[in-house]
């Protein structure tokens, strides 16, 4: 008898831990959501836990942007030039010619809504001379943030050795870009961008179908998975939620939409505030890293075989509406003025894109939202 009842309890035992592991695979990582005006934090889960930002990193690109145009150092129409560098930065990329010129504004948008790599590398040259000296900058202001666990190494977020950062840091910047730069938040908010040529919608699949959504920014490695950092206002309150480390963009968006919900609709009575948190997590400080998770053959198959037959996302959530209009697009563009050396050939531009494209691009969303709650994948899959 007890032989059977040892053989039962090592069986339910087994089984418990099959279905907390699975449980685990199909939820989202580190998760947050805080209130802007108070700092109330009103849900967390592993927030000290160490994670790649991917290409959350360039909202602390535009942190340092905004920092720099308020000191009256740059200002929104102050040229970024397309550098030999930034031209051979891997996808995701607009392809602009080493030489051509844009708008420190039109960049912004770029970086903002296409997540373009090889022009947040530019705008980090143009703004602070060099990419090394403006991502001392990038730690520099992190550190006065009280971001106690993130570093970054570049301006875009692709992988590299020592890049990192937490939700609880990531819910920090957040809150500063809310809190210190209003007259801003509308790069956070567009729902597309045209070049004349192309349109390219927002990754951020919640603004416009979310209502209140006004920011921030997506981002996906194979080694983070799939990040959001979003924010919502209604009714004059403000909450920012990060989710980092989703299985798909459904889900990363689902759960930022149930976060921001909860935020906009809980009190902060008694909440913790997010400034005040202690670290917590047994195994904290060790980075995760999902590529072979997120990357597999039969996880890009699952994300892929998870839409309708029109190739459209399916969001299971009662708070994400369906978009019934084509998504309103701004108009960005090179300024025009290209240097002499490009002319004569001086200059040397990539002409092959890099094979290294899927472990540092956001899959491809379609140039045109259909009137659905989600966007349309892409025709051709992107090489993970």
């Amino acid at each position: 008898m007890r032989r059977l009842t040892s053989i039962f309890a090592i069986v339910f035992a087994a089984l418990w831990c099959v279905l907390v592991f699975t449980i685990a695979a199909n939820s989202a990582g580190p998760t947050i959501v805080v209130d802007v005006n108070s700092g109330k934090v009103l849900e967390h889960k592993d927030a000290f836990q160490r994670w790649y930002p991917a290409s959350l990193t360039k909202l602390m690109t535009a942190y340092v942007v905004f920092r720099q145009v308020k000191a009256g150092k740059k200002s929104m129409q102050s040229p970024v030039t397309i550098s030999v560098n930034a031209a051979k930065a891997p996808p995701s990329k607009m392809y602009f010619k080493a030489g051509s010129q844009l708008t420190l504004d039109n960049a912004m948008k770029i970086i903002l809504v296409k997540s373009a790599n090889d022009v947040s590398v530019a705008i980090a040259e143009s703004v602070a001379g060099s990419h090394a000296q403006f991502v001392a900058m990038m730690n520099a202001e992190a550190a006065r943030l009280g971001m106690t666990d993130t570093r970054f190494i570049n301006a875009n977020g692709l992988p590299g050795k020592g890049q990192r950062t937490t939700a609880r840091d990531m819910a920090l910047l957040g809150v500063a870009l809310k809190r210190e730069f209003p007259q801003h938040e509308h790069y956070f908010s567009l729902e597309a961008i045209n070049t004349g040529k192309k349109t390219y919608t927002n990754y951020n699949i919640l603004i416009g179908r979310f209502p209140g959504a006004n920011g921030m920014k997506t981002g996906f490695i194979c080694a983070s998975g799939f990040n959001q950092v979003s924010s919502a206002t209604r009714n004059g309150k403000t909450v920012v939620s990060v989710v980092l480390g989703a299985k798909d963009q459904e889900e990363r968006a689902v759960e930022s939409a149930r976060l921001l919900h909860k935020g906009l609709t809980t009190p902060g009575l008694a909440k913790p505030v997010l400034y005040s948190m202690r670290p917590y997590g047994k195994n904290r400080s060790q980075l995760v890293n999902l590529r072979s998770v997120v990357c597999t053959k039969e996880a890009r198959k699952a994300r892929y075989g998870g839409r309708d037959v029109e190739g459209r996302m399916k969001l299971e959530s009662a708070y994400i509406k369906p978009l019934r209009r084509k998504a309103r697009a701004v108009r960005v563009g090179l300024s025009g003025r290209v240097p002499p050396g490009l002319a004569s050939g001086k200059i040397p531009v990539p002409r092959s894109r890099p094979r290294n494209i899927a472990s540092s691009a956001e899959p491809v969303a379609s140039t045109q939202l259909k009137p659905a709650y989600n966007v349309p994948v892409p025709k051709a899959r992107p090489r993970l």
